[in-house]
């Protein structure tokens, strides 16, 4: 008679396909909603039961060994056939419950989303809702993921993505700015004025202005007096009278709403329609997904303008 696989064997296999795809037990872990300990002990169980090693480890990164790197594709297969089950008996529920996983952008995540979350959870109190915050990509069938917003047009096959509200770049500044320095009608009088900018972590580069002049774009890169490597930086130093900054409507809005930022040359602005939401193909008829998508049209639209 053959063996029944046990919850702990079970639990092991999860643990090593998780961390054979992310790379590390941290990694894994955070996959997982477990700690690294806790996968590091459940893979090292499966190892002993099998007999063979898994994985090859240093202190900075997992490798496989030749007979990991077989039998990973197989435990990923297993994962991939529980998913389609447990989506199966999620999509035959029409209220969304269990727990949903979104990953968006920082800015988006604070700025759209996150102040959405308590109007959606009133909606549907049977949902949680595990939002990771983080501009680094995703690869969402490894890790889980449900829902992805994100800047930028992504290309990946085994997603279903639909572009969301466009949103404008505008410049801002403070009113107490504009009354001591006065309002710039043109792109080329910033020169005169103090400005703060925003440096990409990812590389280094400071942020291009771009405004539409007539029926062309133009960008310039002002000599600000303040650079910073995150947007939200940005914002509270302009709010604080730190000068004239560019970034988006939908970061801008609660500042502007509060009477702490007012939109400059805002008939040079630029719109943008980048925003992508994406989620698996299994999820497509999952009520949960199909929840927060609508959340989010609504969401997008209500902050999109300024």
């Amino acid at each position: 008679m053959a063996e029944h696989i046990t919850l702990d064997r079970l639990t092991g296999i999860i643990a090593f396909a998780r961390a054979g795809s992310l790379g590390s037990y941290t990694a894994a872990a955070r996959a997982l909603s477990i700690s690294p300990s806790a996968v590091s002990k459940s893979v090292q169980r499966l190892e002993r039961h099998l007999g063979v090693s898994l994985f090859t480890r240093t202190t900075r990164s997992l490798t496989f060994t030749p007979e990991g790197r077989d039998l990973h594709e197989r435990a990923l297969r297993l994962l991939r056939e529980a998913e389609e089950i447990e989506q199966t008996a999620m999509t035959a529920r029409s209220e969304p419950s269990g727990t949903l996983r979104v990953a968006a952008s920082l800015p988006i995540g604070l700025h759209v989303i996150a102040p959405a979350l308590p109007a959606f959870r009133q909606l549907h109190p049977n949902l949680v809702v595990d939002l990771r915050l983080g501009d680094q990509m995703v690869d969402m069938i490894e890790e889980g993921i449900d829902v992805a917003v994100r800047i930028g047009d992504l290309a990946d096959t085994r997603l279903l993505s639909r572009k969301l509200a466009p949103h404008r770049l505008c410049c801002f500044a403070s009113p107490v700015y504009l009354e001591e320095r006065g309002t710039p009608t043109h792109p080329d009088h910033l020169g005169g004025h103090d400005t703060v900018n925003l440096r990409y972590q990812s590389t280094g580069q400071t942020f291009r202005w771009p405004f539409r002049i007539g029926d062309r774009e133009i960008e310039i890169v002002p000599n600000s007096g303040v650079v910073a490597d995150a947007s939200d930086a940005v914002l509270i130093m302009l709010a604080a009278g730190g000068g004239i900054g560019i970034g988006a409507s939908f970061m801008a809005a609660p500042y502007v709403k509060r009477g702490e930022l007012v939109p400059v040359l805002s008939t040079f602005a630029v719109e943008r329609n980048n925003v992508t939401v994406l989620w698996p193909a299994s999820r497509r008829a999952n009520p949960a997904v199909r929840a927060f998508l609508t959340m989010l049209d609504s969401a997008f639209t209500l902050r999109m303008t300024v």
